[in-house]
């Protein structure tokens, strides 16, 4: 009938593109900026991909202080910026960022292909700022701790990958997502490991994420950024392995696996958590932010680690 408009759910929304030209941010920062829950993403109805409704923009354009707020609050700087802001020397930020003190946020491969981590700026002044951290940012650090930089503990990637990874799983909708976010972060062969079915693991590396971009797909720059996006510790391994094991028996009631017509799925063994794996470094150091434990210190029980880094995740986010 004439006059009837029909409003399609493309209309109520728009790209991520053009929602970062209407917030006045740059593509990367727009990234952040939804990484980090700043900027609310919805689902593209069509299959499109995630979108940003224009209800959402209306809110962040008539925040106090917009766009200088929103430009602040995804800032991010590199060692030597870093260290002014919270009037260390690059050295000692370096080695408060190797032990899991401050935590960056992105990287990105130099032209010498070197990792340039980076971090958010409001932490890092907030971290200063902090009266318990004036120790460590003008005293000088206890020996154990530099016991453990000298035997080449370093968890800028692990801190890494452990925020990427609650960014996947808060953009997640469903078990088969979350079960791709953590397998995201595991070698394939763990993978094969859990995932004997050869039709469900191919359902599954469909909601498995690409890493970041970084270079050509097969450079060298490439495969440096999947290194960083794949776990290498012991017990951030045992971990994900748990969580995805567990998240998995989720999954298959939710929507099985799907495969031939007339094939039945043979039941799957359990595969319990190991770290006996060649993938598996020598070093254990603890998650994020706390001290690695010595190496005579015995893994928990199984029963205590099953929901390790999804719980871990919550505790943060709590």
């Amino acid at each position: 009938m004439a006059g009837n408009t029909i409003t399609k759910p493309s209309d109520l929304s728009c790209t991520p593109s053009r929602a970062a030209r209407e917030l006045g941010l740059k593509r990367g920062d727009f990234d952040l900026a939804v990484h980090l829950g700043r900027v609310r993403t919805v689902p593209d109805e069509e299959g499109g991909g995630r979108r940003v409704s224009h209800a959402e923009i209306d809110r962040l354009r008539s925040a106090a202080g917009f766009p200088d707020t929103l430009l602040e609050s995804v800032r991010t700087v590199g060692t030597t910026e870093g260290a002014a802001l919270m009037e260390v020397t690059s050295a000692r930020f370096t080695r408060l960022a190797r032990l899991g003190l401050v935590v960056p946020v992105k990287f990105y491969l130099n032209r010498y292909r070197a990792v340039v981590w980076l971090y958010l700026a409001e932490e890092l002044r907030q971290f200063a700022a902090d009266k318990n951290h004036t120790s460590l940012l003008n005293g000088r650090t206890p020996e154990r701790l530099r016991d453990q930089l000298q035997e080449g503990l370093d968890l800028r990637p692990r801190n890494w990958r452990g925020r990427h990874l609650g960014f996947l799983l808060h953009q997640a909708t469903d078990p088969w997502e979350r079960a791709g976010a953590l397998a995201a972060l595991l070698d394939p062969v763990q993978v094969a490991e859990i995932v004997q079915d050869p039709y469900e693991r191919a359902h599954l590396n469909r909601f498995r994420p690409e890493p970041p971009a970084h270079g050509t797909p097969g450079s060298a720059a490439a495969h440096l950024a999947e290194r960083i996006m794949t776990a290498d510790d012991p017990d951030e391994i045992s971990w994900l392995r748990a969580d995805l094991t567990q998240v998995l028996d989720e999954a298959r009631p939710h929507r099985p696996a799907p495969r031939p017509t007339g094939e039945l799925a043979v039941p799957r063994p359990t595969v319990e958590p190991t770290t006996s794996s060649p993938l598996l470094s020598e070093h254990r150091p603890e998650p994020m932010a706390k001290p690695a434990p010595t190496p005579d210190a015995e893994p928990a029980p199984e029963h205590e680690r099953s929901r390790g880094m999804l719980g871990w995740l919550r505790r943060r986010s709590a």
